[in-house]
């Protein structure tokens, strides 16, 4: 199993930063607490979690109330 982030720039557009790939879910969930704030600089809106090709869950990269 491998887990991966797909990113989504405004109104829900691929965006096409790059994504590496995590042996466990808290792997991924690391990375991203680490480096959530670089992917927001660079346009992404949100963070979709997948596990091959199934979504685990969809999170907001915006500031709470935005």
């Amino acid at each position: 199993m491998a887990w991966t982030w797909r990113y989504e720039g405004a109104a829900g557009s691929a965006h096409d930063s790059a994504s590496e790939t995590f042996p466990s879910q808290s792997d991924a969930e690391s990375w991203l607490g680490q480096t959530w704030r670089e992917l927001a600089a660079k346009g992404v809106v949100t963070a979709v979690l997948c596990e091959d090709d199934r979504v685990e869950y969809t999170m907001s990269l915006l500031p709470a109330g935005e």
